[in-house]
């Protein structure tokens, strides 16, 4: 039974099912967050000399996780348009369950750690600490979420501590003036626009990039916003283990190694997403003030 703080939620992902299903699908699909490129505009919409499949997954010899691999080909709108230019995008919305920590943890694997550490340090990365600090932000359903729970509240502080080199916050979901119901993913698209906009980062909601593992909560987030989606696929699929070695989490080379943290769901909009994109032929629509400016 749904919790009654999902239903909303619920009830949405319903409603926009029957009438606007194309606003599940995402601008872009990885395997995993480590396969998110830096440059993020080429491939949310490549010019037309770029308009083919990408792939962003890496290679892999076992017979599994070459299954993931394979399918980790980026999925581009093909919508007709006479843009010829890519956005340009300055901030990270980045989800926390399974998309950067194993559901229900705040603990990162040592690739993704890195991962984070590169987008925030590389000179050439348009999210680098120093020269755009404020332009990622974990917006997340548990942690931060709840003004009323002293578990989430602490789970924000731990990450915001853990992330303090890079400079990384959490949201915090605030109780509306007057009282009333908290707006959680999907439903505070407003709240994290007017953050980044307060902090100079972005003027528009299509310079942002909203990434998660989810469709009905973090792709539905950046269509309510006007932001670009990108989906991570398959989550987080590296076990936390001090055994491991570099190479090991680098790689995703050792079966051992790699573990399917989606729920039940999760897995179902993996089958949802394929037959709106396939059997209904429906195209990922572009952000509504990036088309139109």
């Amino acid at each position: 039974m749904l919790h009654r703080s999902n239903l909303p939620a619920f009830n949405l992902a319903v409603s926009t099912l029957l009438k606007n299903p194309s606003h599940f699908l995402p601008n872009l699909t990885v395997s995993t967050f480590l396969d998110l490129p830096e440059k993020l505009g080429p491939h949310l919409h490549p010019t037309e000399q770029q308009q083919r499949p990408r792939q962003t997954g890496s290679a892999n010899s076992s017979s599994s996780v070459s299954s993931l691999s394979s399918d980790s080909k980026t999925k581009i709108s093909t919508v007709t348009n006479n843009f010829n230019h890519h956005p340009t995008i300055r901030a990270l919305v980045l989800d926390k369950d399974n998309t950067l920590c194993p559901p229900g943890t705040t603990d990162f694997p040592r690739a993704y750690l890195r991962k984070l550490e590169s987008l925030r340090t590389s000179p050439t990365s348009p999210f680098n600490l120093t020269s755009n600090p404020h332009a990622v932000l974990i917006v997340s359903n548990s942690a931060g979420s709840r003004p009323e729970s002293a578990r989430y509240e602490a789970e924000a502080q731990h990450l915001e501590k853990f992330l303090a080199p890079l400079r990384i916050s959490v949201f915090r979901v605030r109780v509306p003036r007057g009282g009333g119901r908290t707006r959680r993913k999907p439903f505070c698209d407003k709240e994290v626009l007017t953050w980044f906009q307060e902090r100079g980062v972005v003027q528009r909601a299509d310079e942002i990039a909203v990434i998660g593992d989810r469709l009905a909560t973090d792709v539905l987030l950046a269509a309510r916003m006007g932001a670009w989606s990108i989906w991570c696929k398959y989550g987080v699929t590296s076990l936390i283990d001090s055994r491991h070695n570099d190479d090991d989490d680098d790689n995703n080379n050792n079966n051992n190694n790699h573990i399917d943290h989606r729920t039940f769901l999760g897995k179902m909009e993996t089958i949802l997403e394929r037959y709106l994109r396939e059997n209904r032929g429906l195209k990922t629509p572009f952000p509504e003030g990036w088309a139109t400016k």
